[in-house]
């Protein structure tokens, strides 16, 4: 246990004055509950890490993009500290091998879980934090998470109609939107194509463009506005409307 210690205080460039913080750190519950100490683990450690985390990547977002807005901020904010940019952070470091796991845990595959790791990254910063304070967590978070602030906090690209419509079917109705040529007319060197769309409350709108790509994003288009005129009245769901546009929902 003694090389584990030594090792992870190695990886991480900080020599714990409390060692027993950092082996609480990396006590996961199974481990300790198979030993019958249940108070023993690095739960309560990664209840505060997670709020360290928070307060220093929220600190270092505020001071290196002096003109983003709250939004912007948070969108930062949200990428870093997120479970799966936790747990490669983790593994950069070598966590998983120097977990101590129950049996049961380890036979499922618990050292490759990222939710397993992310959770004991946080404890370790959290028992970083009560050995030296604010300002050794601090600067353990930027050397661990620094290079993976973006240079700027500018918007993300938006993204197109179809993929938009399909978070958000997804996430309300757990069903893709369908999409369907209806029809394609003209010269074959500038042929006009009509496709539907079917949201899975029903809802079927049209639109027309140059290629079916073209066609079906606009088609996802109509959709979206509907949808967004539709929230924004607070109605839940409307009636589809004639071809390449929308009708009224249903008062």
């Amino acid at each position: 246990m003694d090389e584990i210690l030594t090792a992870v205080q190695e990886d991480i460039h900080y020599r714990f004055q409390q060692v027993k913080l950092l082996e609480l750190a990396l006590a996961h519950s199974s481990w300790a509950n198979e030993r019958g100490c249940p108070g023993e683990s690095n739960e309560r450690l990664e209840f505060l890490g997670d709020a360290v985390l928070e307060l220093c990547v929220t600190q270092e977002a505020y001071e290196r993009y002096p003109d983003a807005d709250e939004g912007l901020l948070t969108k930062v904010r949200s990428k870093l500290v997120k479970t799966a940019t936790l747990a490669e952070v983790g593994r950069q470091i070598g966590l998983e091998r120097r977990l101590c796991l129950g049996r049961g845990e380890e036979a499922q595959g618990g050292r490759g879980r990222d939710g397993l790791l992310a959770d004991a990254l946080e404890a370790l910063l959290g028992a970083v934090f009560l050995d030296g304070g604010f300002s050794a967590a601090r600067e353990l978070v930027l050397r661990l998470l620094g290079p993976r602030f973006p240079e700027t906090a500018a918007a993300p690209p938006a993204k197109d109609f179809k993929s938009r419509l399909q978070e958000i079917t997804q996430e309300t109705h757990r069903e893709r939107p369908q999409y369907a040529l209806v029809e394609s007319s003209g010269p074959e060197h500038s042929k006009i194509f009509v496709v539907e769309v079917l949201l899975p409350d029903g809802a079927r709108f049209r639109a027309g463009g140059g290629s079916l790509k073209k066609a079906e994003q606009s088609a996802a288009a109509a959709a979206l506005a509907h949808l967004s005129t539709a929230q924004d009245a607070g109605t839940a769901q409307g009636r589809p409307g004639p071809a390449g546009g929308v009708t009224a929902p249903d008062s």
